[in-house]
């Protein structure tokens, strides 16, 4: 099974990689979030691809998919739906908003208020959603793709730490290098190769997958010195908040996936070392004191992955 998941894993990302230029690490890491059910913060400047890449996401794993762009006006139900009244029956009606979906794609999320940001806390944790006491389940998969700007502030809302602490991993794209730039005016230059891409998987095929990425092995010592990566987090003095014990379930879930896509049947210390920036990072708040001396998120974990032993585990450990 796991040569089988393997191959269909890695089919997935090769699809997304027709339509984004280079990047191969991010589109990886949205193809695991994928397998394991987490949401992504995609954050970077406009116009490098961050729609593209859920739009590919999207076809490529065959997944139903929407778009809500947020703007200040919006309102919660115009994410989850609302209960509208009909006169001729004298009854209410739900009306499922766009968060029925499979992916969706919440474009510039910090652009909308944080009662409308909040609207998605339930839906990215418990696959649900509750309007006027009444429960309605998301579908599965249910994957949330938010895009933000880190350079405009202004008439923005920062996320708060709760909704931060739901996303799985937070990816940059960046600007394509020269080679890379041309390359993307060959790709659009006619059409988008967007309009071609066919599925590489199904959403019927997901479970398989799931309980493929599952069983790959996680030596005990390998969980100590994730754990104890994430514990560091929040006994570092220039961290006012550290990770939490989502971080953890999620750099191990997220690390299992990885080495499944590259077709091991283990977990090794360097999954972790590889992930580790885009799951940890955006939950960690650095002290006000620390920002003043430039201190950053990204280099108190490479200190602490830089300091922390790391053990010896491998193929033989997981035999």
């Amino acid at each position: 099974m796991e040569g089988s998941a393997t191959s269909a894993v890695r089919r997935l990302a090769d699809a997304v990689s027709t339509v984004i230029v280079g990047n191969r690490l991010q589109i990886e890491l949205c193809t695991v979030a994928w397998l394991v059910g987490g949401h992504v913060l995609i954050e970077d400047v406009p116009g490098v691809g961050k729609t593209m890449l859920a739009k590919a996401l999207a076809r490529a794993t065959g997944c139903d998919f929407d778009r809500v762009q947020f703007t200040p006006d919006l309102l919660p139900g115009d994410i989850t739906g609302a209960n509208i009244y009909l006169p001729s029956q004298g009854t209410f009606e739900f009306r499922r908003g766009p968060v029925f979906t499979q992916i969706l794609l919440a474009d510039e999320i910090n652009r909308a208020t944080p009662k409308t940001q909040a609207a998605l806390l339930e839906a990215m944790e418990e696959r649900q959603v509750t309007i006027d006491g009444t429960t309605h389940q998301l579908p599965d998969p249910f994957v949330v793709l938010a895009t933000q700007n880190p350079i405009e502030y202004q008439g923005t809302f920062p996320l708060p730490e709760a909704q931060i602490d739901r996303f799985l991993v937070r990816v940059s794209l960046g600007y394509a290098d020269l080679e890379g730039e041309l390359e993307i005016l060959d790709r659009f230059g006619l059409s988008s190769p967007l309009d071609g891409l066919e599925p590489a998987t199904s959403p019927e095929e997901l479970p398989k997958l799931r309980a493929a990425a599952t069983e790959v092995h996680v030596d005990p010592e390998l969980k100590s010195y994730l754990v104890r990566l994430v514990q560091r987090t929040r006994q570092h003095p220039d961290l006012a908040l550290g990770a939490s014990a989502r971080a953890s379930l999620g750099l191990l879930r997220a690390g299992q996936a990885y080495a499944l896509l590259r077709g091991r049947d283990y977990m090794s210390p360097d999954d972790v070392k590889v992930l580790a920036p885009s799951v940890l990072t955006h939950r960690l708040v650095v002290r006000a004191s620390a920002e003043l001396r430039g201190v950053t998120a990204e280099a108190i974990l490479d200190e602490i992955l830089q300091s922390e032993p790391v053990p010896v585990t491998g193929r033989r450990a997981a035999s």
